[in-house]
């Protein structure tokens, strides 16, 4: 995938957000790291309607949900304010799919791309090459 300049790339998982902003022109990538922000996952209002059953057998998952919901949160005040031109999400397939509930439409329009891996500890060389091959 050629990532345009200027794109600002999300790395998350259940608990962790990691923001870059791509410096290369294209079609090379460089990804230089942004300061990581403040998530506060104590958001009860995403995943409450969740029970510990078989299918959820633990808390851990609704955390996980709670902060994909918040981290969503946070990119579209983002894109709302104008500090997002572009998007490329990658995260794992449940929290992406949680963190899609959650977009806003601004978050949609300026969306460029999404990979559904865990990407959260690989260092940025592997993220960028991850990118390429999408």
């Amino acid at each position: 995938m050629i990532l345009p300049n200027d794109t600002t790339v999300a790395v998350a998982d259940g608990k962790k957000l990691r923001l870059f902003r791509n410096k290369g022109v294209e079609p090379n990538i460089r990804l230089v790291a942004l300061d990581a922000p403040e998530i506060d996952a104590d958001n009860t209002g995403s995943g409450a309607r969740h029970r510990s059953v078989s299918a959820n057998p633990d808390d851990r998952r609704l955390d996980e949900d709670n902060f994909a919901a918040e981290a969503a949160s946070y990119l579209n005040h983002q894109a709302i304010t104008g500090s997002i031109a572009s998007l490329f999400v990658i995260a794992d397939s449940r929290t992406l799919g949680e963190m899609r509930r959650h977009f806003h439409d601004a978050i949609r329009l300026k969306l460029v791309g999404e990979l559904a891996k865990d990407l959260t500890g690989h260092t940025v060389a592997k993220i960028e090459a991850a990118i390429a091959r999408a």
